[in-house]
């Protein structure tokens, strides 16, 4: 499947009709076309599985493409060995040499380029300050924490100036509060650096903190590739709508389809407005997806033209910021209505029958899974 290239920039990552199969017979990856922008953070976002690993490892050489071609800064590189493709490499398991200091971590990549020792005095330096770990250049990777271990990571990836950086899982061992540091940290280097980035990674917060633009995986296809807004907002499919964020479902049967609005009636005979997303005909199986927080129990607080329909509270959870109320709606048990946590918020109570709305642009009508 095709896939555009971001914001107009001359294409400097390119997989072409790339495929890889390991045994011969089922893909992994299928058909893959993707252009990333020089400068560019993109981010392989999918479940275990779905091929985004295996992108990024044939991107870095570790793994042979078995169809297509893949080029990097317009030159072919699927025959040319990792160690030669010039890529800083940062890995979840950090992957620093146990015996060998920070700073000889740091210069074993410059020494293999034949780099002298001035230089790659100078250059290790810099790559630790920017990173903040400057101190901690005569220190083993036993005696530093976590995060400190994936800092020294990311200055190695660094240290030679690479044009391009790929990242898998680098913050999948750390945890919330410091991956959540980490995060503005790659970001602000990448900012500065103005390198290209890409990253894998199955949490779809770190994708949408992080990226210019997220490829969304599944099943070795990217099945859709946006900014993060766009994502979130408009996912063209219920996979994409369901990975991304949180979603309420609500199966129904498309009862009229006119350009950009259908009509859907729900599982209890109710009929509602959607934006057709993925519909394409009248009478077809329909899921009706609707964003937590876009549902209101205020009339005050309702959008206009909202559409309303009745709710039961089942239970409402404190999660301290938010109260999250869940709600029976259509038939349906596990209907989620987000609401911030205020002192004015009207208290819900199990077995309350409340009227709940949310305006149509924000109710999308796609496949059903």
């Amino acid at each position: 499947m095709s896939q555009a290239k971001a914001g107009g920039n001359a294409a400097f990552v390119e997989f072409s009709h790339v495929q890889k199969s390991y045994d011969g017979v089922s893909l992994v990856v299928k058909d893959l076309n993707l252009s990333i922008g020089k400068g560019e953070f993109l981010t392989m976002l999918g479940p275990s599985g779905s091929g985004k690993t295996t992108c990024l490892m044939m991107l870095a050489g570790f793994e042979t493409a078995t169809h297509g071609e893949i080029r990097l800064g317009g030159r072919e590189i699927n025959n040319i060995p990792p160690h030669k493709r010039g890529i800083g490499m940062v890995f979840q398991n950090y992957a620093l040499f146990p015996h060998m200091t920070v700073g000889e971590n740091l210069s074993f990549p410059l020494e293999v380029r034949g780099m002298d020792k001035a230089e790659r005095e100078t250059k290790v330096k810099r790559a630790l300050d920017m990173v903040q770990m400057g101190n901690f250049i005569n220190r083993r990777p036993a005696q530093l924490s976590g995060g400190q271990q994936q800092r020294i990571a990311l200055a190695r990836a660094l240290v030679f100036d690479p044009e391009l950086v790929l990242m898998d899982e680098p913050l999948g061992a750390l945890d919330k509060q410091l991956r959540e540091h980490m995060q503005f940290e790659i970001k602000g280097l990448h900012d500065r650096l103005g390198i290209t980035v890409v990253y894998v990674t199955h949490d779809q917060g770190e994708a949408l903190t992080m990226s210019d633009r997220v490829a969304v995986f599944n099943d070795g296809v990217i099945q859709q590739l946006d900014s993060p807004d766009e994502l979130y907002e408009r996912p063209k499919n219920s996979f994409v709508a369901q990975f991304i964020g949180e979603n309420n479902k609500l199966p129904g049967t498309v009862e009229e389809l006119d350009g950009h609005k259908c009509l859907v009636r729900l599982a209890n005979g109710e009929l509602i407005d959607a934006t057709p997303v993925n519909v394409r005909e009248k009478g077809q199986q329909t899921l009706v997806s609707i964003r937590p927080e876009r549902v209101e129990f205020k009339p005050e607080m309702m959008p206009k033209g909202a559409h309303t329909i009745r709710a039961e509270v089942k239970d409402v959870i404190y999660m301290g910021d938010i109260l999250r109320a869940r709600l029976k709606v259509a038939g349906s048990d596990n209907f989620v209505m987000k609401m911030r946590n205020t002192i004015s918020q009207t208290k819900l109570a199990p077995g309350e029958t409340i009227s709940i709305g949310w305006h149509p642009q924000d109710a999308r009508a796609l496949d059903p899974v």
